[in-house]
């Protein structure tokens, strides 16, 4: 029913603008969907049932496959590590040197894993990468945590950890019902296509994958507020929560917005970014999410229509803000990814974003 309300209005002011010299240079359309725990949705931008890849934004919920296999304890993988398994490293030393740890644990080579060395997503070390000369192997992959994850619970299995990327692999089908159970899905609410890392990437509604967060972060209150968790695959959900929010750097990495939202927010939220302008929020129940109605926690997915990576960032800041989640000096510190400043070869700044869009509110979940 929000997506027929949605429908009947004008979509003309769900951009977010950028300028140069006050010029408009681009408009990009946001979409959005903000849900509580039951599943409503409370606000929304643009279409908020649109099909979305969710590339990366998956993470969280393919290593429930790997913590309900045993294979943390199997291969003594710590929390950190469960937080390089759910994040997009930018490849620092740290992150590189995590990821072969976890390969020895293992006893697997970088050969096994099936994602490609690529340039890092961090400009600075691109800039370390250029000087040194350095050719990225797969442990280098933004998603070498994930894929070594993946294949942990390959292993212990007892399928293997050849072809563990492939969707006829025992492994890649249960992370299927998993991702099914979490985001409230059938066998047919879900598509898939493979991914630029070499995985298979899941496609649902954006107000699906917000179902699916907000379901993380009611597991989180239930372990704080020691209640027993009722519904499937909580305790693996509640453990990753603890992991992404007490290791935010291996989310993510040095001034990314990942780790710099994580570090803000201090345990009160996680938020996941995927490829092509993709993000999703986990927010525990709070005096904030109750004030807007929500039963519980809330879960947040927004999608840039034209992909624009830095637009999702700052879309995300905005939605933040918007909604007043956290208080104004926590909401500060994610201001230069919201300023979106953008500044020429010379480091002159020649403009920056506006935000014409205002959340809706579904009056029909009221």
């Amino acid at each position: 029913m929000a997506a027929m309300e949605q429908s009947n209005h004008d979509l003309s002011s769900d951009f977010i603008v950028s300028d140069r010299d006050g010029i408009v240079e681009n408009c990009h359309l946001v979409h959005a969907a903000v849900v509580d725990t039951t599943g409503n949705l409370l606000y929304f931008l643009g279409n908020p049932s649109r099909l979305t890849l969710i590339r990366s934004a998956a993470k969280p919920m393919q290593a429930v496959a790997v913590i309900e296999a045993g294979a943390l304890e199997e291969f003594g993988f710590d929390e950190a590590d469960l937080a390089l398994m759910c994040g997009s490293h930018s490849s620092e030393a740290r992150h590189v040197e995590r990821a072969k740890t976890m390969l020895a644990r293992l006893q697997a080579d970088e050969d096994d894993l099936q994602c490609g060395g690529h340039p890092p997503i961090s400009p600075l070390v691109m800039r370390t990468w250029l000087r040194d000369g350095f050719k990225p192997s797969p442990a280098s992959s933004a998603c070498s945590g994930n894929h070594i994850g993946v294949m942990a619970a390959a292993k212990i299995s007892g399928a293997g950890i050849a072809d563990y990327h492939s969707l006829d692999h025992p492994i890649q089908k249960q992370i299927r019902l998993i991702m099914q159970d979490i985001a409230g899905l059938g066998t047919k609410g879900i598509k898939w296509a493979l991914d630029s890392c070499n995985m298979y990437s899941p496609a649902m509604s954006l107000q699906s994958l917000a179902s699916a967060y907000a379901a993380f972060a009611k597991a989180a209150d239930n372990v704080a507020h020691d209640r027993v968790q009722t519904f499937p695959h909580a305790e693996a959900m509640a453990r990753i929560y603890s992991a992404m929010v007490r290791h935010p750097e291996n989310v993510a990495g040095e001034g990314r917005f990942c780790s710099v939202l994580g570090e803000a927010y201090n345990g009160g939220l996680f938020g996941k970014g995927g490829g092509d302008g993709c993000y999703a929020v986990a927010v525990r129940s709070s005096e904030d999410t109750e004030r807007l109605g929500a039963v519980g926690g809330i879960g947040i997915a927004l999608k840039i229509e034209d992909g624009n990576y830095g637009i999702m960032d700052a879309a995300v800041a905005e939605i933040l803000e918007q909604l007043e989640i956290g208080t104004r000096e926590v909401r500060q510190r994610l201001e230069v990814f919201h300023q979106g400043k953008v500044k020429n070869s010379r480091g002159v700044v020649t403009g920056g974003l506006s935000f014409p869009f205002k959340l809706r509110e579904n009056l029909i979940a009221r």
